[in-house]
């Protein structure tokens, strides 16, 4: 039964953010595919997003269903159609997402409530604690999701459960994070911007996803058990949980659409972009992606283009949201026209995975976002780090120290997220072209870092193999939640 669960149903509840939901999606599909049947419960303008990824894995008879839920948006002061942390009109206002997130406990219990077949079990992302109460109310089994990998979540456990940081004074010299298999050194800030926060809204949230984690059968993890072995064991040691790698998620994107519209429609056609790349020598070119929700200002944007035109080298660079500002210094420079044929500036979501896979792409600039950061690891590609927020210093820390595949751009102070507007901290030109250089070089170290990411990216396709580690992870949670519903006796249906 645990192999074939044809007879199971699972409802997942992604965050409505990018890394975490495209992540939940790509999971919705390998249960399905393992014959359970699988509703998404989200919003009408994310269920948009991936619409098309549903439909196509219907077709293919997957039993695979979006539900939609209304957020109270303009009960929070939200405009309409501001359904994913990526719409918000400023970082401060992810305060309000966070209420309203928070109402939908109401319409999503009574959606379960009638869900035929009903649910055996809720895998919700860790950022919606109130689907504990709701899974503990109709006596559903509930498994918790989170965005990072292991290794960043085990730091944050740390310095979450211990007094570590109220030790600490400085907010700029670096400590040794105890507890750890590695020696790894942050700053206090560093350490602590995926948690708490500094608002009422999101300190209620986190303690309340830990209260939640405790009833929770276990913890989901897009990652895979190869890559932080270390980690996963500590991690699973330190919540007391079972904790199941079931990644690279992305890995089960097998088609050429599926990959070319993971997320969002991209901003340029797949197939244009993979012909630009198609034009460049075998690893030589830079990609060049700050993520979803990162945020560059005017003056960073011209640092970075500027870096990007000295260092030389053939480059491809996203760019989610420029400001006028940045598009009229364009403009008046003949930016583009400067670079063309070696570089090309899109603006808008990337294809991610498409262009990751291509030979042609050498380098990786990435926010460390750990969507991005096992990405760029499933693809073998080394990469430049540029963290930002939440836990991408920890994941920074990772690259470069753990597995040794990146080098550091230099950043020093994170900002947390309703703050990401305020950051002042601008990486120069000459530091920006300093590291690609770096990465880019054929000497003894540069050489050792491709082939580390080499062999990180062959395990990572073996891991989701049959019979790889994160097959068999699946099989494990999925064989948990079975023994989980023999012990409950009373179904749903008795209890509404």
């Amino acid at each position: 039964m645990a192999s074939n669960p044809t007879n199971l149903h699972f409802v997942l509840f992604p965050l409505m953010a990018q890394g975490h939901m495209i992540p939940m999606v790509d999971m919705a599909r390998m249960l399905a595919q393992r014959g359970a049947m699988v509703t998404i419960i989200t919003t009408p303008v994310n269920a948009a997003r991936f619409r098309s990824v549903v439909d196509r894995a219907s077709k293919a008879d997957l039993k695979i269903q979006i539900l939609e839920l209304q957020l109270a948006l303009a009960e929070v002061g939200l405009p309409e159609g501001c359904e994913n942390f990526d719409l918000l009109p400023s970082s401060a206002h992810a305060v309000n997402m966070i209420l309203a997130m928070n109402l939908l406990e109401e319409p999503a219990e009574n959606m379960l409530k009638v869900l035929s077949p009903p649910p055996s079990c809720i895998i919700s992302d860790g950022c919606f604690p109130w689907t504990n109460d709701v899974a503990k109310r109709l006596n559903i089994p509930r498994v918790v999701f989170y965005g990072p990998g292991c290794f960043a979540f085990l730091c944050v456990h740390i310095v979450t459960s211990t007094n570590i940081l109220e030790e600490i004074n400085s907010d700029s010299e670096y400590f040794v994070m105890p507890d750890l298999p590695d020696q790894i050194e942050v700053t206090k800030p560093q350490a602590s911007t995926w948690g708490r926060g500094d608002t009422k809204e999101s300190t209620e949230v986190f303690e309340r996803m830990l209260v939640a984690e405790k009833d929770a059968i276990g913890i989901v993890v897009n990652s895979f058990e190869e890559l932080e072995p270390k980690y996963v064991k500590e991690l699973a040691k330190a919540k007391d949980k079972k904790v199941w790698c079931v990644g690279p998620v992305s890995l089960c994107n097998k088609s050429l659409q599926d990959r070319a519209e993971r997320g969002n429609k991209a901003a340029i056609n797949a197939q244009d972009c993979l012909k630009w790349l198609d034009t460049k020598e075998f690893g030589s070119v830079i990609y060049i992606c700050l993520g979803s929700l990162s945020y560059a200002s005017t003056e960073q944007a011209i640092e970075l283009g500027l870096g990007l035109e000295s260092s030389n080298m053939p480059y491809l660079w996203f760019i989610r949201h420029p400001s006028e500002e940045f598009e009229e210094w364009l403009s008046k420079e003949g930016y583009e026209e400067r670079i063309e044929g070696r570089g090309l500036v899109v603006r808008g979501w990337a294809p991610q995975i498409l262009i990751l896979s291509h030979q042609a792409v050498g380098g990786f600039v990435t926010h460390c976002g750990w969507n991005s950061t096992l990405e760029g690891i499933s693809a073998g590609i080394p990469m430049v780090t540029w963290p930002q927020f939440g836990e991408q210093f920890l994941n920074e820390r990772f690259i470069t120290n753990v597995l040794r595949i990146g080098v550091r751009i230099g950043m020093e102070v994170p900002v947390l997220f309703n703050k990401l507007d305020e950051s002042k901290e601008i990486v120069k030109r000459d530091n920006i072209k300093e590291a690609i250089k770096s990465l880019m070089k054929n000497d003894e170290e540069g050489e050792a870092r491709r082939k580390r990411s080499k062999v990180f990216a062959a395990m990572a396709k073996s891991a989701i193999e049959e019979g790889g580690s994160s097959q068999c992870n699946m099989t494990l949670m999925i064989q948990a939640i079975t023994e989980e519903l023999a012990k409950n006796t009373t179904p749903i249906q008795d209890i509404v």
